[in-house]
Parts: C-alpha cells; structure tokens; sequence
C-alpha cells in the first residue's frame, strides 16, 4: 500500500488527542517512514502530557474558581496546545516511543506498543478487554461508517457500561437483550423492553432503582440504536462535535445527561482510550 501524500503533524495545527489523526499516523507509519513513525511518537506523548496537565489544573477546577462552559473550554484547548509544545523535545517520551514502534514494526518487539491512558498513566489491557474489542469492532466500523462517531468511542461506551460483557442486561427469560449502551425504554420506544435492577446517582448518592431497558435483536442493532439517539437529539449536540477529542467527548456527554454517575466522564474517557489502543494492537 502506498503511503499517503501528507503526514498530519502537530506542528501544523493538529491537536492532541485527535483519535483520527493518530489513526492516520498509524497509516502512514506502516509504511516505514521515519518521519511518520517519528510524528506518531510525538502525538502519544502528546496525548500522554495532555492528561498531565489536565489532572495537575483538577484542584483549581474542583475549587469553583472556574466553573463556566465557557472557561472550562478554553482551559481544554489552552491544555492540548500545551501538550503540542511540550512534547517532542530531546530527552522525552516521544524518542522512547519512536524505538518501541520502530522495533515493533520491524517485527522485533511487538509486545512493546506504547500504552498510554488517559488517565495518565501506562495501561495494559486485560483479555477481556481485548476480545470485548475483537468481538464488536466489525459491527462497530460498519456504523461508524454511516454515521461518523468512531468506532473506538462507541466500544469503549459499549465496554464500560456492560463491564466489558460481563456484566450485560439480560431479558426475563435469561436470554441477552443485546443492549450495549444501557439505553432506557422510555415512552417512544416501541421494540422489546427488558426489565432490570439497575444503580442510579440521585443528589451523588446510589441507589438501587428498577428500570425498563431496550432489548434488540443483535449487537448491532444495540450500536445503531445508539449512533441513532447521538445523532440525532438535539441533546448530544455538542458530543457529535467533539468526535476528535475522547476527553471531550465523554465529558459533553456527561454535561449533556447521558448517565447519572459524576464520575461517567472519567470513567468513559478511560474505556474509550483502552479501546483505541486495543483496536491498533488487533489491526
């Protein structure tokens, strides 16, 4: 395969975390190019001093003294183009990544994929995990096709609400209700619903509630669902806008309602991250 004509870099205005962007660095780095392979590096450092930042400003986020959307987005995009200028310099992470995708690609070292988190720290996803990805990124692509919410962010939401599949809603009878996405049977639901006991955040505080869920005929009906309700509400708006960004993502999700527990962001850009890093390993 040809190598593409162009190399996204960061220099040229691309930001850190841009799932798409490090998908097309792959791309190109397959083809051997120092220079790509190189650039790729940097965007994993990148990503990795994004997160950096961002934990070292939560004190000052938590503390009230910058609670508008407006301030916190700006503080979002101030932290990426940090990240940018940070990384890359000698002596960094970025020249310890280049060897590891060097070696890997050179069919020397394949286990020693960098793994970075968004949570800021190194990773290693478990078997479940990765066959959680394995199993529904077929499914996944052929949506994310259609509608152009990537496929890891949808595995990664499907994964962390089912506990990677192990912990999926089931119908009365026992049978799989197929629903990856914990989406409620709420009154313009027509198809089957299945019936569960469920935890929910009222005022912060859990509680146990019964709640009626979607059940479908597939898993992938589970993700069209789901593409469907973001892209069309009006609600998750400024979630499809943020398809770039996995922090940004989870958190207007979170914003917009999407799940009741305070902590979902964090939780889901974890998730999305581990199922980033799983689909380039299985690629």
């Amino acid at each position: 395969m040809a190598a593409p004509s162009s190399i996204p870099t960061l220099s040229s205005g691309g930001l850190a975390a841009d799932a798409r962007s490090l998908d097309t660095l792959k791309l190109v780095a397959g083809s051997n190019d120092p220079k790509a392979v190189k650039e790729a590096a940097k965007q994993f450092e990148s990503l990795f001093m994004r997160e950096l930042i961002k934990s070292m400003r939560e004190a000052t986020m938590k503390s009230g003294l910058m609670d508008s959307d407006g301030e916190k987005l700006g503080t979002d995009l101030l932290d990426q183009q940090f990240a940018v200028q940070l990384s890359g310099m000698p002596g960094g992470l970025t020249e310890a990544i280049t060897r590891q995708l060097t070696q890997q690609m050179t069919g020397n070292a394949r286990s020693a994929t960098p793994t970075v988190s968004l949570g800021g720290t190194a990773t290693n996803p478990s078997a479940t995990q990765s066959g959680f990805v394995s199993q529904h990124t077929e499914a996944a692509e052929r949506v994310a096709q259609a509608t152009g919410i990537p496929s890891a962010f949808m595995i990664g939401q499907a994964g962390h609400e089912t506990g990677w599949g192990k912990s999926e809603i089931r119908n009365a009878d026992g049978s799989n209700a197929f629903n990856l996405f914990g989406i409620k049977a709420t009154g313009s639901w027509t198809g089957k619903v299945a019936e569960i006991t469920t935890t929910e955040y009222v005022d912060g505080e859990a509680k146990k509630v019964t709640a009626k869920f979607r059940a479908y005929g597939s898993y992938e009906e589970s993700f069209r669902d789901y593409a469907k309700l973001i892209g069309e509400s009006p609600r998750y708006a400024q979630a499809r806008a943020q398809t770039g960004s996995a922090t940004a993502y989870a958190t207007e999700l979170q914003r917009a309602g999407y799940a009741t527990d305070p902590a979902y962001a964090a939780k889901l850009s974890r998730a999305i991250n581990t199922s980033l890093q799983l689909q380039r390993s299985q690629a």
